[in-house]
């Protein structure tokens, strides 16, 4: 049973940092894309980084490039968020998920439980 694990969210002020982890388990996921994606109260849930597998290569939205980097551990099957100068608006529900088609794209074929990252102003 494929699964992803997020970890790492909580409260921190404006111009704050966190990094946030994805465990990956229960299958191979090397030939898989691995995104972020985040959803706020009220809106509608959106795409933030992605990572592919194989070759490394990243991918950002427009509103977090600069200030989020997507990385992996091969040997830990972890993928990692890394967010630097945190706004309130960065504040929402951020979930691990994985396809093994191109993220972003169609909906992820799996998805973690989410962890909640809180920015106070």
């Amino acid at each position: 049973q494929a699964q992803l694990v997020e970890s790492g969210g909580g409260l921190v002020q404006a111009g704050g940092s966190l990094r946030l982890s994805c465990a990956a388990s229960g299958r191979s996921f090397s030939a898989y894309d691995i995104g972020w994606f985040r959803q706020a109260p009220g809106k509608e849930r959106e795409f933030v980084a992605a990572i592919r597998w194989t070759s490394g290569s990243t991918y950002y939205a427009d509103s977090v490039k600069g200030r989020f980097t997507i990385s992996r551990d091969n040997a830990k099957n972890t993928v990692y968020l890394q967010m630097i100068s945190l706004k309130p608006e960065d504040t929402a529900v951020y979930y691990c998920a994985a396809d093994p088609g191109v993220i972003p794209g169609r909906p992820p074929r799996y998805w973690g439980q989410g962890t909640q990252v809180t920015v106070s102003a």
